[in-house]
């Protein structure tokens, strides 16, 4: 039987990575081969008239919020007639100057304008220039303090950086264009091409540029080494003007996610919240039915008290808590909720071919369950293994049949979720029976935790293509213990390429994961990677010229571990 619950809606305090926005399906037809599929990635987050904009890749609009949490999507076409592309905004250029929000989208030729608002809420655009006379892929504009312009560009695995200044009342160039950085796999090994950094058929990429300015130090920002991988990352150098020269950070790469769910975190802007906390939004990789095929996250980032930019994306596509106020980034925002059904036991309504039950609860974005059908009654039950404390649900919905190509302004789901302490008497969880917006990423932080061991997940409507999950995501509490230390970490790093190392520890029998720790400093450990269901680890992200410093922990439905000590390698 089916029992109500009731009840008024407490605010959303929480959000969980993938961002869940109404991602548009990707425009260009030659890359649906495999399949139609949602896309996007290279955005930008800015803030103006104390709201957020965000922009990203050939979404035919751009998004704005008041919280990071509720994004409301504006239609906008960028292109003109005489653009002859797909490209509606690839990897565009976002700044504000005065009291105007300016817009500009990749080109390798002269012939795109620089549109300008006022009103972005109300979809009020004109040509500040047309066209701008700087041909730039993967721009992006730094507005200095001194009110002096630059523009910054690249996208290349054999160019380098360039930079520019731009005349900031004209919006012509000044001068000519400069060498900013270049990539060095030789030395740095998180820079190897592929998804396992071998350079695999191609030299690495450098792209995504992006400025700050802190305590009088830029830092030039840059994504690599392709974006199709699970270790695309931002990097970042530092120097004392605002055209170079140039250095790299010690701690590289800043922004870094090769693990977990949703893996990735490269080509992104770091941007600052209305209390001004840093913070980082990234592409996130799934590559399955194109290379091209992504999403966005966003993390907390900031400067340490000794300059140092990092980015914490430790557990980042757990459940974190969302700004509310001044913060320390170097202070976790995990709220400690931990994932439930970590490859438990799943039941479904049908299946369709190899795409099997538990693809939905494996931990990878790029596998997936999918039902027989689309239709209103398929179904999907996790069993929790034990009763638990369930806080929030995260429904990741996979493209599977889909029909369309390009934005949808006018697509839903439908669903509901149930709980069962049992799995014979049932209550409604959540009801988004009435549901009329598009939630591919659904994120449901519940009012109060509940006591449950079955969630079953009911279809009602699906936007197009099959009913489909690549992650139905419980988190909370197991109400048991959690593990104990991981024993044993050992770091052997190749005596003929410092750029790697082979890690390994004991396994701990009550662990589903384990977050390795990494860093060049004893103390500042900023880079974490999520393992699933081993005992070991090949890390090739290495400074071959830097000592790297190690620490473990392991993580169960309870919680995690005591950290290990930290371990040198030279």
């Amino acid at each position: 039987m089916h029992l109500p619950v009731t009840g008024q809606p407490k605010p959303q305090r929480t959000y969980c990575n993938p961002m869940n926005l109404d991602y548009g399906y990707t425009p260009i037809p030659h890359f649906t081969e495999a399949g139609k599929h949602r896309a996007t990635a290279d955005p930008v987050i800015v803030m103006y008239k104390g709201d957020y904009y965000l922009f990203s890749t050939n979404q035919w609009g751009y998004w704005w919020s008041n919280n990071l949490y509720n994004w409301n999507f504006v239609s906008k076409s960028f292109l003109k007639p005489h653009h002859k592309v797909y490209d509606d905004l690839c990897a565009p250029a976002v700044f504000v100057l005065g009291d105007t929000l300016l817009v500009f989208g990749s080109t390798h030729e002269k012939n795109f304008p620089l549109w300008m608002s006022t009103n972005p809420k109300a979809n009020q655009w004109k040509e500040a220039v047309e066209p701008f006379q700087v041909g730039a892929w993967d721009p992006a504009f730094f507005l200095d303090d001194d009110n002096r312009l630059y523009l910054y560009w690249g996208s290349s695995n054999v160019y380098p950086m360039y930079g520019i200044e731009i005349n900031r009342k004209t919006f012509e160039p000044i001068g000519e264009k400069k060498e900013m950085i270049g990539l060095n796999h030789e030395r740095f090994g998180w820079q190897r091409f592929g998804e396992y950094l071998d350079n695999t058929f191609l030299d690495p990429f450098m792209e995504g540029a992006w400025m700050d300015k802190h305590n009088g130090k830029y830092y030039l920002q840059y994504g690599a080494p392709g974006t199709e991988f699970s270790g695309y990352a931002d990097g970042v150098q530092v120097g004392d003007s605002p055209l170079g020269p140039f250095k790299p950070q010690a701690h590289n790469p800043f922004a870094y996610k090769p693990g977990g769910f949703e893996r990735g975190a490269g080509h992104g802007n770091s941007f600052k919240d209305k209390w001004n906390n840093w913070w980082h939004v990234s592409t996130l990789v799934i590559a399955v039915k194109n290379n091209f095929e992504r999403r966005l996250g966003v993390w907390p980032a900031g400067f340490d008290k000794d300059g140092v930019l990092y980015c914490n994306t430790t557990f980042g596509d757990y459940p974190h808590y969302l700004p509310n106020g001044p913060a320390d980034h170097l202070k976790s925002r995990f709220t400690g909720w931990m994932l439930l059904n970590y490859n438990k036991p799943v039941t479904v309504s049908s299946t369709l071919a190899a795409y099997a039950p538990n693809y939905a609860v494996d931990e990878s974005i790029k596998t997936y369950w999918s039902a027989a059908t689309g239709n209103k009654g398929e179904w999907i039950q996790t069993d929790l293994g034990q009763p638990s404390t369930v806080n929030a649900i995260q429904l990741n919905y996979a493209d599977q049949d889909v029909t369309f190509l390009g934005k949808q302004t006018n697509i839903y789901h439908q669903y509901k979720l149930y709980s069962s302490l049992d799995g014979k008497t049932w209550k409604v969880l959540v009801d988004k029976s009435q549901n009329k917006t598009d939630v591919p990423h659904d994120y449901i932080e519940l009012d109060k935790p509940v006591q449950a061991r079955y969630l079953k997940l009911e279809n009602l409507h699906m936007p197009t293509g099959k009913f489909a999950i690549s992650g139905f995501r419980v988190f909370g509490s197991g109400n048991g213990k959690k593990p104990q230390a991981v024993k044993d970490l050992t770091i052997l790093r190749t005596e003929k390429d410092k750029r790697s190392a082979w890690i390994k520890w004991s396994q701990v029998s009550d662990a589903y994961a384990y977050n390795l720790y990494t860093g060049v400093s004893p103390d500042k450990l900023y880079n974490c990677i999520m393992v699933h269901g081993g005992g070991e680890y090949y890390f090739k992200g290495m400074d071959k010229e830097q000592p790297y410093y190690f620490q473990i922990e392991a993580i169960n439905e309870n919680g995690v571990s005591e950290r290990t000590k930290v371990i040198e390698s030279k």
